[in-house]
């Protein structure tokens, strides 16, 4: 099966040609989808030079936020299988063949990396992974499902399944949309641990505790309103 890697990215002119440089070195059939979110830094340039027969450069004429370029993403995207990837390195490509392990057995619909299953992971901010936890636990509540890491970048789903989902989020509710809306056709969701490098601040991490009551907001939203 083909895999579409989809790459929001905003800002990223110091990690962009590392991370699809490591994407491309994954040992997986794929095509990879970047869509730039109407960067100021140059990013797009770096792309544009990394172009080719597997990677295609979405240019956003507007910065739109990351759900609206998964959503386009998701438009140009042929492959069986879908896979979401930040541009930050914060988290590793070569995790993919355990991400897509459970849908190409047959087990799963949709697959989400954890980064709290026991993986190796940068320690950082504690306050973070208690909001996460909160989060989760939370959409938890809503959906019925027994994540860890709702909040989490790597995300995998049949293309199809994606599709159906009817995604409409623009900006980091994208998270606990796809959740919520998982849960609402009863999908097949597993969950796998990942390897997780978080960045600091000073660093370029860009999240900060608005975005996490944003994210309370929609778990509402899409638990009343689907």
């Amino acid at each position: 099966m083909k895999v579409s890697v989809i790459i929001p990215v905003y800002n990223e002119l110091d990690t962009i040609a590392e991370t699809i440089s490591r994407v491309r070195a994954s040992p997986v059939d794929k095509e990879i989808i970047v869509i730039d979110d109407a960067s100021t830094d140059g990013t797009p340039d770096i792309i544009e030079s990394l172009t080719g027969p597997d990677l295609t450069l979405i240019r956003q004429p507007r910065n739109q936020g990351k759900g609206a370029a998964i959503r386009r993403g998701l438009q140009a995207a042929t492959g069986d299988i879908v896979l979401i990837q930040d541009a930050d390195l914060e988290y590793d490509p070569n995790d993919y063949p355990r991400l897509l392990e459970p849908i190409l057995d047959g087990r799963a619909d949709a697959v989400f990396g954890s980064r709290f299953l026991g993986g190796p992971h940068r320690v950082l901010y504690f306050w973070h992974s208690v909001g996460n936890r909160l989060l989760t636990t939370f959409s938890n509540i809503m959906t019925n499902f027994n994540l860890t890491d709702m909040e989490v970048c790597y995300k995998a789903m049949r293309r199809e399944v994606a599709l159906n989902l009817n995604l409409r989020s623009e900006r980091f509710g994208i998270e606990p949309e796809i959740t919520a809306k998982l849960a609402r056709g009863r999908w097949r969701l597993y969950e796998v641990p990942i390897t997780y490098a978080g960045r600091s601040y000073e660093e370029g991490k860009k999240i900060t505790w608005r975005d996490g009551l944003a994210a309370l907001w929609h778990i509402i939203y899409f638990r009343v309103r689907g």
